[in-house]
């Protein structure tokens, strides 16, 4: 038996892992909760910056790991199931996407920090973890989690370059973090005007 998938097992990965990626945590965990609708809050996006926003921190963290393992998770799955590197990595940027992009939000989704967190953690531990600490730092140093997560996706391309030159994981890496720069465009506008929230500060919006 062949053991490269055909183009629709290919396909079917793809909107497994768009799917997944698509399950809106930050508002799951704030409708389990009893909090505000998270995009209600400061950008608008349903992401754990906004749950932190509501002033419920646990929920935030909740958030943030669901929005992480639905990339890891997507990845495993088809993983467990045959799918070869390249289709295992390309799940893992159909998952992203449907973070930033999801059909149960009528495509208007986050910023994608933590879903490509764990995307990465499922292509490469140690980019992963670089980038973690990238943005670990300069959220820290700098209270602003959009200059973190920028920080971050400029970071983990050339980390992936480094470890493994110019092949399909580093294409999707770099593909991420291109698309999760563009979603900031908002955020760098805002933090050259000195109009930034920064992390912690409870915003509504406008």
């Amino acid at each position: 038996m062949e053991s490269t998938p055909t183009l629709l097992i290919y396909v079917a990965y793809l909107v497994l892992g768009y799917l997944i990626g698509s399950l809106p945590f930050a508002v799951i965990v704030s409708k389990l909760f009893g909090l505000a609708d998270p995009r209600g809050h400061g950008s608008g996006n349903p992401g754990a910056t906004n749950v932190l926003r509501t002033g419920n921190k646990f929920a935030a963290l909740l958030t943030l790991l669901g929005d992480a393992a639905k990339g890891w998770v997507a990845m495993w799955l088809v993983a467990k199931v045959g799918a070869d590197g390249t289709a295992v990595a390309f799940t893992g940027l159909a998952a992203f996407l449907g973070h930033l992009f999801p059909v149960f939000l009528r495509f208007r989704g986050g910023k994608g920090v933590a879903t490509a967190i764990g995307v990465l953690i499922g292509l490469d531990g140690m980019v992963a973890l670089i980038a973690a600490l990238t943005w670990a730092i300069t959220a820290a140093v700098f209270r602003y989690s959009s200059l973190a997560a920028l920080a971050a996706a400029c970071v983990a391309p050339g980390v992936a370059y480094a470890l493994h030159g110019p092949d399909t994981l580093t294409l999707v890496i770099g593909s991420m973090c291109l698309l999760l720069i563009m979603r900031h465009r908002p955020n760098i506008l805002r933090l050259f005007a000195g109009t930034e929230s920064r992390i912690g500060k409870k915003k509504s919006a406008p």
